[in-house]
């Protein structure tokens, strides 16, 4: 992992920027690929899956030391961006094990669900911001499913305690208010259940609707079936799941990540730049490349195939980003650079993730010049002349990638704790560097 300072002044940019970004693997496929790899049957002509452009990065490092702590021997050519998942039966998992997940959200929710299906007592635990975020409709959807899940201390939050002799009920009905991850959980591990089906119900709202939809199609490519019986609406989503099924070893290319191409994709549009996302285009399984019709309706042209965007006069919006919410951070920085105000709205989960992203984005974007108003559910952002200030990112990697931007524009700008953005992004800054430099020229 690349080394950084404890704090970072950014250098503005003195042009558009413009160019074609490098980006690392998807850290949401990358995951998600890896939990099926794991749990694929082993074949009379394959016994492995491959994952090629695989993210190296903290949270796809937690998941690999999962697994092979489970009994999966991964082999993992970082540099090459190439893992190597053997098909291992669940019959030799370990059936007793503490694992530590960090602040990985993907790897401690996915491996929970994903434990059940195996035999024994296991225990999982993570930062101290980890054991603040909540996991406890996951759980009583697995209790639902005759596993004996716990949180440790009675907070609905991790440390999490597992005994299990697999997924033996037959229905779950769950909450996706605060994060769509327990149903993806849910959807990965339900096709292996050992009852004839599993049916899913979630009740309403279901936030961030596209990870739900990459889920679907991951397991569907790796050969499970699952019947949507109820799209998710006013009366909540249902899924039905037949069990008893097998995933396949097989080969996966993972898409750059869409959530590391809108920061690009905003610098392009506050420096008037012009910026190509190579390997991206607006049919990804992921749903954050729609960052860019968002940045389309407050003026910059958008081209796909590849991806791209040209900066142009900015006018803020009012948008329900509930379906990108990773991409909060980044809309509030453009936000800054826009005519006009820019209403944030239908994000209260971002509340529940590596920090209140709500809150610290209000904190840190009013020590700019910048006048914040904070919502239960958003926010409120109107453009003002703005200053250098030191930017506290609350050891959350989108904070620090988004806060960095503002400096392209602004003299001054300090990111804190730059080296947060190893969780998904390690070269980060180095990138931005290079396409700054680029432009400048």
């Amino acid at each position: 992992m690349p080394s950084l300072p404890t704090e970072l002044l950014i250098t503005p940019a003195f042009g558009p920027i413009s160019g074609a970004a490098c980006l690392p693997g998807s850290k949401s496929l990358t995951n998600r690929l890896l939990v099926l790899a794991a749990l694929a049957a082993p074949e009379a002509h394959a016994d492995h899956s491959v994952i090629h452009q695989a993210l190296h990065a903290e949270d796809t490092e937690w998941m690999v030391a999962a697994l092979r702590q489970l009994g999966i021997p991964i082999s993992a050519a970082w540099e090459a961006g190439r893992l190597i998942v053997p098909a291992v039966p669940r019959q030799r998992w370990v059936s007793e094990a503490d694992f530590y997940c960090g602040n990985s959200g993907t790897t401690l929710r996915f491996l929970a669900a994903m434990l059940a299906l195996g035999r024994g007592r296991y225990r999982l635990d993570g930062s101290p911001r980890m054991r603040q975020r909540p996991i406890a409709e996951l759980l009583d959807a697995l209790r639902q499913l005759g596993v004996q899940a716990d949180s440790e201390a009675g907070t609905g939050c991790p440390p999490v305690l597992l005994q299990t002799q697999g997924i033996v009920g037959d229905q779950a009905r769950l909450s996706g208010a605060r994060s769509s991850q327990f149903l993806s959980a849910l959807l990965m591990a339900a096709p292996l259940a050992d009852t004839a089906e599993v049916v899913l119900e979630v009740t309403p709202p279901l936030v961030s609707m596209p990870y739900v939809d990459m889920t679907l199609a991951c397991v569907r490519a790796a050969g499970g079936v699952v019947h949507e019986e109820r799209p998710p609406g006013p009366e909540g989503g249902r899924w039905r799941v037949p069990g008893r099924q097998h995933y396949r070893p097989r080969s996966w290319e993972v898409e750059p990540d869409a959530s590391a191409a809108s920061y690009f994709l905003a610098a392009a549009a506050i420096t008037g730049g012009r910026v190509t996302i190579p390997g991206l285009n607006q049919h990804s399984w992921q749903g954050d490349v729609r960052f860019a019709q968002v940045l389309a309706a407050m003026g910059c042209t958008v081209e796909d195939n590849p991806l791209a965007v040209t900066g142009r006069t900015l006018t803020g919006i009012e948008v329900d980003m509930n379906a990108i919410s990773d991409t909060v951070m980044t809309l509030a920085v453009v936000a800054l650079f826009a005519q006009g105000p820019t209403r944030i709205r239908n994000v209260a989960h971002v509340r529940h993730k590596e920090s209140d992203r709500l809150a610290a984005l209000a904190a840190e974007l009013r020590k700019t010049g910048a006048a914040v108003h904070e919502w239960p559910d958003g926010l409120e952002i109107h453009p003002a002349p703005l200053h250098g200030a030191r930017l506290e990112t609350y050891n959350d990697h989108r904070l620090a990638m988004a806060f960095a931007l503002i400096g392209l524009r602004v003299p001054g700008i300090i990111v804190v704790d730059p080296g947060c953005v190893a969780k998904t992004f390690p070269g980060y800054f180095a990138e931005l560097e290079r396409l700054r430099a680029s432009g400048s020229g």
